[in-house]
């Protein structure tokens, strides 16, 4: 029994051409996963860094109210629980 090849891979270019795109999409160090994987990576490493900037204009805006001493009064008692001398602090927390 013969097996018939198509005439489109008895042509030695087109065969070239099927083996280089088949090495480059899955055989070689930079294929298709692994550039999809880096392009995930990068997206996600780029959400991060908007999350951190978000944050760090945060963390200057408070550093610039607690120049003032009333700001900062308010912030450590608020934030950091800090007491007076004649005062007591109760914390409640809710499960």
């Amino acid at each position: 029994m013969k097996i018939q090849v198509p005439s489109y891979l008895k042509n030695k270019y087109i065969l070239t051409g099927i083996v280089f795109m088949v090495y480059f999409l899955f055989l070689d160090d930079w294929d298709v996963f692994t550039l999809i994987s880096q392009q995930h990576k990068v997206n996600k490493l780029s959400e991060q860094n908007m999350e951190m900037s978000k944050q760090l204009k945060e963390t200057k805006q408070i550093l610039r109210r607690l120049k003032n001493p009333d700001y900062l009064e308010a912030y450590a008692r608020s934030e950091k629980f800090f007491k007076r001398d004649d005062e007591e602090i109760f914390v409640i927390t809710y499960k």
